[in-house]
């Protein structure tokens, strides 16, 4: 079987396990950027005839170790690349298309994770702060979004995909449809934030909640851009998100709570160990439990 073939099974299979769009599109660019090597190496894309030591060899080639731009890809890229590698021929082996797994050796390298990137708290309130001034219909939106992105913890796709008739504002309730892993659940409202859902909604009973001036559902991307512009507006220097929304609103909640169930609870996590990157004790949090003051 030619590596395209194989690689349109396995996209079927993924599709068909639920996995999410984006690790459907992860799993399809980084296989692809084998079979491109493949090519590049005059190699036959018969996935047959690849075996461990060919998989080294890609994996230590310059296609798969640098980016677009022509920087070296991070550590972590490099692992989400291995892994993607390792499902992959895992999959094939699987499935009977291949006697054994080529990728049996290949191993994820050992880093840490990534700091997470979460407003502080003065920078929260200055991106909303800006967003308050009186403004045209886009910005109120805007701030209606990041508002509740900042406070219940929702993945951006999660609250794109809501209709107005999903908000119950007055037990303060969301129920969202789509998640991660496709997964539904249910997101609760301060009053402020029902507050400033009502005041964005008006009169509107039905369709999409967040829209474009033309009455489309906003987009991830254009969500992406309008938060870099108020950023800027806001005189925040670092770059962020909209997922270091949610982060900022699972890191407060941690650091009020020093909960982490109500953390993996919160952010529909599956694991507890999703959670624990929120709860890094700082200097001062050991000190009083060592010393009994800060």
């Amino acid at each position: 079987m030619q590596l395209p073939n194989a690689l349109a099974q396995f996209v079927v299979q993924l599709e068909a396990d639920g996995r999410s769009p984006s690790t459907v599109g992860q799993y399809h660019r980084h296989i692809s950027l084998l079979t491109r090597w493949a090519s590049n190496q005059g190699l036959t894309a018969d996935v047959s005839a690849i075996d461990h030591l060919l998989l080294a060899q890609f994996l230590c080639s310059p296609l798969a170790n640098t980016r677009a731009d022509g920087r070296p890809r991070k550590a972590t890229s490099m692992n989400a690349l291995r892994s993607s590698v390792k499902g992959f021929f895992g999959y094939l082996h699987r499935a009977g298309v291949l006697a054994s797994d080529p990728s049996r050796l290949v191993r994820r390298a050992q880093c840490g994770p990534a700091p997470l990137k979460s407003l502080t708290v003065y920078e929260s309130d200055s991106l909303l702060g800006v967003l308050a001034e009186r403004g045209p219909w886009e910005a109120q939106r805007d701030r209606a979004l990041f508002t509740l992105l900042l406070r219940t913890g929702l993945r951006l796709g999660s609250a794109l995909a809501l209709d107005i008739g999903d908000l119950d504002l007055v037990s303060g309730e969301i129920r969202f449809r789509e998640g991660k892993w496709s997964r539904g659940g249910v997101a609760y409202l301060d009053k402020r934030t029902a507050l400033e859902l009502q005041r964005f909604v008006g009169e509107r009973s039905t369709g999409a909640l967040f829209t474009t001036a033309g009455g489309g559902r906003l987009s991830a991307r254009q969500v992406q851009r309008r938060l870099a512009a108020w950023l800027t507006k806001a005189g925040i220097t670092r770059a962020y998100t909209p997922h270091s929304l949610r982060h900022t609103f699972a890191q407060r909640l941690y650091d009020r709570t020093h909960d982490l169930l109500l953390v993996k609870q919160a952010l529909g996590h599956r694991s507890l160990s999703a959670a624990l990157v929120y709860a890094e004790a700082g200097e001062g949090d050991l000190r009083l439990a060592i010393t009994g003051s800060r």
